[in-house]
């Protein structure tokens, strides 16, 4: 199957470069919404699941146990930028559960927020994993690891118990096999499991709803919401569409993965949205998640006005002269 072209660059009035993409809207009892393109064939979520991986966690009882306040929850289900405030959150988060940053396993990187990396660079300082974007969500499990009294060496195996739990959430939220499902190392060394587009939706939806799930998840994942809510910044950063979107509509919940993969929650309506770009193209997955928000999202006009300016935006040049558009097509 070849996917629809969805999102689309302009230039001199004509198009210049197109994305090939498709997604899944689907609601709390397991109707697809809409749909466009192969939402059928497994599909690694990487990084726009953290929020799934947050909520074993916090259903667990690990963030009362340690005392992890709404920034700290939402930094563990960020992709960060490394800004100081995330840094600080990270050390925070570990801190509190009496756990060394020599415990990380998810690598070191220098910040993706470019200011951030240069007051490092210019301090004489090197990356370290705290800076990882995933240290807010290695921290919570680290913090899982040791609430449940087990080796926090190996944590980020798909056999150990923390993954485990991560893996049982998963199926319960998306009605899927995760054991038959592949899997894969993601970029934090983490496991990542490929499930279909309209798991991964049906997924967020029921995240999004409570619909189906028991009263401890149920509250568990609407506190991850409001935490995320209340604390956007954490979630990714300074100029980054996850926030920019969220602090602009807070009714909606959204989260980037790597590779083009996009999902998002949106509570009042109860659904879930799942996306991918064929080409891993961010720039167009965040097209098409704003394009999705405002035409399945059941949001009001002044939401769906706001939304429009992340669904299409200029193209500038070095000069800051507008070249084109880079925009999400209407939904098929």
């Amino acid at each position: 199957m070849t996917n629809p072209i969805l999102v689309e660059v302009t230039r001199g009035g004509i198009v210049e470069s197109r994305h090939h993409a498709s997604y899944a809207v689907c609601s709390a009892d397991g109707s697809l919404i809409a749909q466009a393109g192969d939402v059928s064939s497994p599909v690694f979520p990487r990084s726009a699941v953290k929020a799934f991986q947050a909520l074993a966690m916090v259903e667990a009882g690990v963030a009362d146990e340690f005392g992890f306040d709404d920034a700290e929850i939402a930094l563990a289900c960020a992709s960060h930028g490394g800004e100081p405030a995330h840094i600080d959150t990270a050390r925070s988060m570990l801190a509190k559960a009496g756990i060394a940053e020599e415990a990380y396993e998810c690598g070191p990187h220098w910040p993706t927020h470019e200011d951030a990396s240069h007051v490092l660079a210019a301090a004489g300082g090197e990356p370290k994993q705290v800076h990882n974007n995933c240290s807010g969500k290695h921290a919570g499990m680290l913090a899982f690891a040791k609430h449940l009294g087990v080796d926090l060496k190996g944590y980020t195996r798909p056999e150990h118990p923390v993954q485990k739990q991560v893996a049982a959430v998963m199926a319960e939220l998306c009605d899927a096999d995760v054991s038959a499902a592949p899997c894969g190392i993601d970029g934090c060394s983490v496991p990542t499991w490929a499930l279909p587009l309209k798991a991964w939706a049906l997924g967020f939806a029921r995240f999004a709803s409570g619909n189906g799930l028991s009263a401890n998840k149920r509250d568990a994942a609407a506190r991850i919401i409001a935490a995320v809510k209340a604390h956007p910044f954490m979630v990714a950063g300074t100029g980054r569409f996850c926030t920019e979107l969220m602090e602009a509509v807070p009714r909606a919940f959204v989260k980037t993965g790597a590779e083009g993969v996009f999902c998002g929650a949106v509570p009042h309506a109860g659904l879930g949205i799942a996306l991918k770009c064929d080409d891993g193209a961010s720039r167009a997955a965040e097209k098409l998640m704003a394009r999705l928000l405002i035409d399945f999202g059941g949001f009001d006009a002044n939401e769906r006005k706001v939304q429009e300016k992340f669904a299409a935006t200029p193209v500038l040049n070095r000069a800051n002269i507008e070249t084109g558009v880079l925009r999400a097509i209407s939904s098929p």
